[in-house]
């Protein structure tokens, strides 16, 4: 515990250090159910394609669910900042995360334009619009 609170403290100086230097700092946590993370597994078994992305090591570390949720969530509130806040993504649908994802992308870009009196390119709207698009097809938050 002792050498996570050490770690922790050394990734919110590093963070710290690049975002002084006007780096934008973007974390994403991909967060599946218990349920899900199951049926990938079992999908992937039965995928030869996909079967190599699954080890006896996965099916072990699965065993420790309630524990990996716990170190996860202290994770988050030790090293999630107003300069580099986490965002926890409900991962479950694929393309819902991925949509989500980019939304996030986006209002980094918008926030920090706006606050150094940058001007947003002309294309912007017109990918704002695509993403408008998106949600009216199903893809909402």
């Amino acid at each position: 515990k002792e050498e996570w609170m050490r770690a922790y403290d050394e990734i919110n100086d590093f963070e710290k250090l690049l975002t002084d230097d006007h780096y934008i700092i973007g974390k994403f946590f991909y967060h599946i159910s218990k349920e899900e993370q199951l049926k990938r597994f079992k999908d992937r078994e039965k995928n030869p394609l996909k079967r190599w992305k699954i080890t006896d090591e996965d099916w072990r570390n699965r065993e420790k669910w309630d524990e990996y949720v716990e170190a996860m969530e202290d994770m988050f509130e030790k090293t999630s900042k107003p300069n580099a806040k986490w965002h926890i993504i409900e991962s479950n649908d694929k393309l819902y995360a991925r949509v989500k994802t980019l939304k996030i992308i986006i209002s980094f870009i918008e926030d920090y334009f706006l606050e150094h009196g940058i001007e947003l390119p002309s294309y912007y709207y017109e990918m704002k619009e695509d993403i408008e698009v998106l949600q009216d097809v199903g893809v909402k938050e």
